[in-house]
């Protein structure tokens, strides 16, 4: 069944809706192929934009609601609790799960994961033989074993073995690890074959399959929304870097490592592997770091300058022993004593064997090394480039210090602001979820906030641009909460009541800094039964630095590095976190440079623009 020309769902088949307290379709489920341009949104009621009509449709409470009420206050207490607890360690669910298909999908399709280059072990064991001290050991050995010199001999060939050995070892356990962290994090999806919901690993997925996509879950590939009638919250923080979960509908593209905040729907897989957006993005930095480090081109000059002196040494040595008319054991002597002396031939030795012990330390810090050579890599860096969103930051929205109208306390407008604030834990958005871990500040609006009964709440709808709640009072009066953009609230209370012109320009003034600053704000309001509406006042939302990011930083400084912050953020969120950190406030936005051609900077004067900057906001992969 196909959509009608009109973009709506043809009328062969009827809808099915499910309940906003029914489980998300489940695998196993039977889905005709035509429903997924149907499938709609979980039914959520919401209250009429008209106050008057909200009022209308509001029943009055009775005696009956004593229990679910209490019960209401135990789910309240409970996901405080939760959110609480939520930054502690929990051990994962694993499922053992194993549900097949019998769809027949071709293996060039099935690359889903982003290709890594793997050698066999054989060669990778074979190219630790290989350079040009290596060369001239094995040199030396032969000449060894040529004059039957074994003790030579086998000190030769331990060293060339002991290197080879310890850095395979090394190598080999570490990419072993890698692999099974990789194993044990393997995703799965939930998609639809020969009719079914199955579950299956993300790496089966390919294009044209219909993915559901619930709260939490990880998007396996780049594809579109097919719903009708919903509005996904999509946290798209490891592609663009923005900490606030943008709202996507149907037809919208989201993106491989994307996670749904909130809402329920079927995507269609257009791209997998690496040729989605992020892994076309892995396969630029990949490319980008084909390039040795410092360090091993300073030992790539050793190692091929001593050689070449030894080996003109030796020439030197055969032609005036030739003319002295030397035996040729006498002179293969002289060659072998000219190469061990020569070549540092522990040298390939020692280099390994330190960087085993650094992954050896490292390891014991948590940190995996997949290979020795980034080690040293590391230590010639000059210039650190950072993300800012989940490396500098929590990647967690946090409240600063509200602004409140005059005779408005803070802890009241913050108890107006959680009100209007879901309950539930599923499909908490980022902000709400700020709001309620904010509480632990204000352990009297904590208390109060269960006092009051919900009668209707509407969350954040992307036409009005606003959170809504009406609840009860514990002397039984009717109140209307809401959260919304501080401008459109402002000239929502204006409409409906006088401001003074002293409160506008404060108001206005406070909004404007706060912009400057890069918070995203929230106003806040209130109407009481059938008065007017009232200005409680602005609570500013921000991703703050991680408690040791600014310690970090200093101790990176110290070390000599230059520390660049890059993210998708706007400039003024960039500016407040580098100046927080003391990273600097040269903060410029990257279209500036010109690299997509929509610039305004010559090529010229790239190099030393970027040099300047403390780091660059708008970025994009």
């Amino acid at each position: 069944m196909a959509d009608n020309q009109n973009g709506g769902p043809s009328t062969m088949t009827p809808v099915r809706r499910f309940n906003e307290n029914e489980r998300p379709p489940h695998p196993g489920k039977r889905i005709p192929s035509s429903k997924f341009a149907e499938h709609t949104a979980p039914f959520k009621d919401k209250i009429s934009l008209d106050l008057k009509e909200a009022f209308v449709n509001v029943q009055p409470s009775t005696s009956d609601d004593g229990p679910k009420h209490t019960n209401a206050v135990e789910h309240f207490n409970k996901l405080l609790a939760d959110l609480e607890a939520e930054d502690k360690d929990e051990k994962p669910v694993v499922e053992d799960t194993e549900i097949g298909t019998s769809r027949p999908i071709p293996d060039e399709l099935l690359q889903t994961d982003l290709k890594e280059h793997e050698h066999s072990y054989i060669k990778h064991f074979a190219s630790l033989f290989v350079g040009p001290i290596q060369f001239v050991m094995i040199g030396a050995l032969v000449i060894a074993g040529i004059l039957q010199d074994w003790v030579d001999f086998g000190v030769i060939c331990g060293l060339l073995l002991l290197n080879a050995v310890v850095g395979f070892v090394q190598d080999f356990t570490a990419g072993n690890v890698v692999k099974e962290l990789k194993k044990g994090l393997a995703l799965k999806s939930i998609v639809v074959r020969d009719g079914m919901l199955r579950e299956v690993p993300s790496f089966d997925l390919v294009p044209g399959d219909n993915v559901h996509l619930e709260e939490g879950t990880m998007i396996p590939a780049d594809g579109s929304i097919r719903t009708l009638n919903i509005h996904l919250q999509v946290d798209q923080s490891a592609v663009t870097e923005e900490s606030l979960a943008p709202g996507k509908r149907r037809g919208d593209l989201v993106y491989q490592s994307s996670t749904i905040k909130r809402g329920d729907s079927f995507m269609v897989v257009a791209a997998i592997g690496d040729r989605t957006y992020f892994g076309r993005s892995a396969s630029l930095v990949n490319a980008a770091s084909t390039g040795k480090g410092h360090f091993t081109n300073v030992m790539d000059r050793i190692a091929r300058n001593l050689p070449a002196l030894v080996i003109l040494t030796i020439l030197v040595v055969w032609i005036s022993s030739f003319y002295r008319s030397e035996p040729i054991m006498k002179i293969l002597n002289y060659t072998l004593a000219i190469t061990i002396i020569g070549v540092p031939v522990g040298l390939p030795v020692v280099v390994t064997t330190t960087m085993a012990i650094g992954a050896a330390y490292l390891a014991k810090r948590k940190a995996i090394v997949q290979k020795l050579s980034p080690i040293e890599s590391l230590a010639g860096v000059e210039i650190l480039c950072t993300e800012k969103t989940g490396t500098l930051t929590k990647n967690k929205l946090s409240l600063g210090e509200p602004y409140t109208v005059q005779g408005i306390e803070s802890t009241e407008l913050m108890l107006v602001a959680c009100l209007a604030a879901s309950r539930k834990k599923k499909g908490l958005d980022a902000i709400d979820k700020a709001f309620l871990k904010a509480l632990k500040h204000y352990p009297n609006t904590k208390d109060m906030l269960t006092t009051f009964k919900v009668l209707s709440f509407a969350p954040f709808d992307p036409v009005s641009k606003k959170v809504t709640a009406v609840l009860e009072s514990p002397r039984g009066e009717r109140i209307v909460c809401v959260k919304r953009a501080p401008a459109s609230i402002f000239k929502m209370v204006q409409e409906a009541n006088h401001i003074p012109e002293a409160v506008q320009k404060e108001y206005n003034e406070t909004v404007a800094e706060f912009a400057r600053r890069g918070f995203r704000s929230l106003g806040v309001a209130r109407k009481r039964a059938k008065g007017p509406w009232e200005l409680l006042g602005i609570m500013p939302c921000l991703d703050p630095p991680r408690h040791d990011t600014a310690k970090t930083v200093k101790e990176a400084v110290a070390l000599g590095l230059k520390i660049k912050m890059l993210t998708g953020d706007a400039v003024g969120i960039a500016k407040e976190t580098s100046r927080q950190l003391g990273l600097g406030e040269n903060i410029y936005n990257s279209e500036r440079l010109g690299l997509t051609g929509g610039g305004d900077m010559p090529r010229s004067k790239i190099y030393g623009y970027v040099e300047a900057a403390d780091g660059f906001a708008e970025v994009f992969p």
